[in-house]
């Protein structure tokens, strides 16, 4: 499919679009109607066309953006237009698709992790919290653990849901991964009650970090 242009593309994914599919995913904040195993067929048969998707993301349409990731190149891109981008996702999918596909392979990430912690607009902030989170499980080195634990204490019960919900992952995964801070983690998430309340379905682990930290731990030592 080398030579697919913009409007054959934007013409296919029109007809990959389903009412129940935008239906679900408007609950959860996103506007594509693109079923993503469909879409990920798509990519495939696409092949990586980095200039095709920076065509695709300029068209502003989520479930564009969404292929465009999946077929540009990461290392490709600029620091300034990674958080021009992360600015601009607009949905959680296209934006936790970027973070996590895109951004993480860049040679910008660590800078762009440090940069967007400390942004004032929360979207952005919620995509830096992300990033940690990632260093937190795989490379904590040089990491200052107690640092992050005294910003989560004081900021994440008042943050935004977005930001909230990431410093929340940050929270619970150094718990998991690290037992020296394991105590503190469980005390900060008992006593600003976080997602306490937050329903979870049978057989699906609580996002209150107590919980989950427990859970997690127990189903690790049974192994």
């Amino acid at each position: 499919m080398t030579g697919t242009s913009l409007a054959e593309v934007m013409g296919e994914l029109r007809e990959l679009e389903d009412p129940q599919t935008r239906a679900v995913n408007e609950k959860h904040g996103d506007d594509h109607a693109v079923n993503l195993s469909k879409l990920r067929a798509f990519a495939k048969r696409l092949g990586t066309r980095q200039e095709l998707a920076g065509e695709l993301w300029d068209t502003a349409d989520s479930a564009a953006r969404l292929l465009a990731i999946l077929i540009c190149r990461p290392r490709s891109f600029e620091r300034g237009d990674l958080d021009t981008m992360v600015r601009q996702a607009g949905t959680p999918k296209v934006r936790d698709w970027l973070v996590n596909y895109v951004v993480k392979k860049s040679p910008h990430c660590e800078t762009l992790r440090v940069a967007w912690l400390a942004d004032p607009d929360p979207v952005v902030a919620s995509a830096g919290w992300m990033l940690t989170t990632a260093r937190v499980v795989k490379r904590p080195e040089g990491l200052d653990l107690a640092g992050l634990l005294g910003v989560i204490e004081a900021e994440m019960k008042r943050a935004p849901e977005r930001l909230q919900w990431a410093m929340n992952e940050c929270l619970g995964n150094i718990g998991i991964e690290h037992a020296e801070h394991r105590d503190r983690v469980i005390d900060i998430g008992e006593r600003l009650e976080v997602l306490k309340d937050y329903p979870t379905p049978p057989k699906c682990t609580s996002p209150f970090v107590p919980i989950w930290i427990t859970e997690v731990v127990s189903r690790e030592k049974r192994k």
